[in-house]
């Protein structure tokens, strides 16, 4: 008796472990893993009802099918559904709106996303997912126009441009070139209205601009800025590269660069400094210079730029420079402002007031203040043997900010004046032209105001 109630124990016992093995076993397989799908539909509360919803569906054990509805006032409609033999782990869609959905006349509808997964969990039923998101309808695409614009620019110049924008789920406003350019837009005057400086680069051989205006539903509106198109000839140059200049300058240059370290061929030497440093020197410039406050303003006064008093023009600005050594071609570059040279360590006086966003060494330019006077227009005074402003101070026109010198590439005393336009560097002898800023900013302004007012 005690041996048949020994071996009864026993099984009880051995039936007991495999049970718990089995709970153990299921509980921490894969194959029935617990975690419903995760579903993310991609949206912000919109649908204009013409775009197409992106959908992410996920599952470590693979989605096995899934369903997506449409509820409107009318009943429930499907947009898309699908089955797969072979689960999968991630899907990635773009569900289209059904036929006719642009007439549909609810404010808000909703969307219905279900998905069940290919686990075993739930009597080899799977883990399913339900989500609901309710949807604003908005199916009217925003209003722009053009208000007053500047009647031309050139290329390598400057223009500016006021616009009216207006949707009452605005999202983005943006002006974009035909080289893809972004202009940062700035609220002018009156609610729904936008101010812009442009530019053409010299180095695109056109120029169209468009504003762009974005709702929140994603419908989207364009205006062209219909500007007279100038196109202007710049400077070539051919300069010869000595060896006086490479065991001088160069040399001098290459010491001081990390990009130059370990290199021992001048050639090489030029090569790095006129091309890989310049383009990190220039991608600063560019950086600091493409902030445009998002403040609205009430109007823009620039008096004319000319900040180094009894200067010679000693090099022009956009001349394509290309560099040859004993007959062949080692490297090239653009000069990108305008060289004017007076006395040695002259009084740089700037005649518009400003913020310094940068006053520091930068490679190439050397000493180098730059001001933003506003509107994302810039200006930049290079090759400074002393810096009287840091950066971060507001400057008066008129205020010593430096003095000339010939830091960094520069083989004589001399300012390098750069203007910038967003980033985009420009033609200094425009904004030194008295006439062309009462032309083309001043009554621009003017006129826009006296529109607004008006209407």
């Amino acid at each position: 008796m005690r041996k048949k109630r020994n071996s009864g124990s026993v099984v009880v016992l051995a039936f007991l472990v495999l049970l718990i093995a089995g709970v153990v076993f299921i509980y921490n397989a894969k194959m029935f893993e617990r975690k419903a799908p995760e579903i993310l539909l991609e949206n912000n509360g919109f649908w204009n009802l013409r775009s197409p919803l992106k959908l992410t569906m996920k599952d470590q054990s693979g989605i096995k099918e899934y369903t997506i509805l449409l509820q409107t006032s009318a009943g429930q409609k499907e947009l898309a559904s699908a089955h797969f033999v072979a689960p999968t782990k991630k899907i990635t869609l773009e569900v289209k709106p059904p036929r006719g959905a642009y007439a549909i006349k609810d404010q808000q509808v909703k969307v219905i996303l279900q998905a069940r997964d290919a686990s075993k969990w739930n009597f080899l039923s799977g883990n399913t997912a339900h989500k609901e998101v309710v949807l604003k309808v908005d199916k009217k695409r925003p209003q722009v126009s053009i208000v007053a614009n500047s009647y031309k620019i050139a290329r390598g110049g400057s223009a500016l441009v006021v616009f009216k924008a207006e949707d009452a789920n605005l999202d983005e406003v943006y002006i974009k070139t035909n080289f893809g350019k972004i202009f940062h837009v700035t609220p002018f005057h009156k609610k729904g209205y936008y101010i812009s400086l442009l530019a053409w680069p010299v180095k695109e051989k056109h120029f169209r601009a468009d504003v762009v205006v974005t709702d929140l539903a994603g419908n989207k509106v364009k205006a062209y800025v219909p500007l007279y198109l100038k196109d202007r000839n710049y400077k070539v140059s051919h300069i010869n590269v000595t060896d006086r200049f490479l065991k001088g300058k160069i040399a001098d240059l290459a010491s001081q660069f990390d990009e130059t370290q370990g290199v021992d061929d001048p050639i090489e030497q030029f090569k790095i400094i006129n091309e890989k440093v310049r383009a990190k020197n220039e991608a600063l410039i560019h950086k600091i210079t493409s902030k445009v406050p998002a403040e609205m303003i009430d109007t823009f006064k620039i008096n004319r730029m000319y900040p180094l008093k009894n200067a010679k023009v000693v090099a022009s600005f956009g001349d394509h420079r290309f560099y040859y050594y004993k007959g062949k071609k080692v490297s090239e570059s653009y000069h990108m402002g305008l060289d004017l040279a007076s006395r040695s360590m002259a009084a740089i006086r700037p005649q518009n007031g400003g913020e310094v966003v940068f006053a520091d060494f930068n490679g190439l330019y050397g000493n180098m203040p730059v001001i933003h006077h506003g509107l994302g227009l810039y200006t930049l005074y290079g090759h400074c043997s002393s810096l009287a402003v840091s950066q971060g101070d507001e400057v008066r026109p008129r205020q010593v900010i430096a003095h000339t010198g010939k830091s960094g590439y520069a083989m004589g005393d001399h300012l390098h004046f750069g203007v910038l336009v967003q980033g985009i560097e420009v033609r200094p002898q425009e904004w030194m032209d008295k006439h062309w800023i009462k032309l083309n900013i001043t009554k621009i302004i003017d006129l826009a105001r006296k529109m607004i007012d008006k209407g």
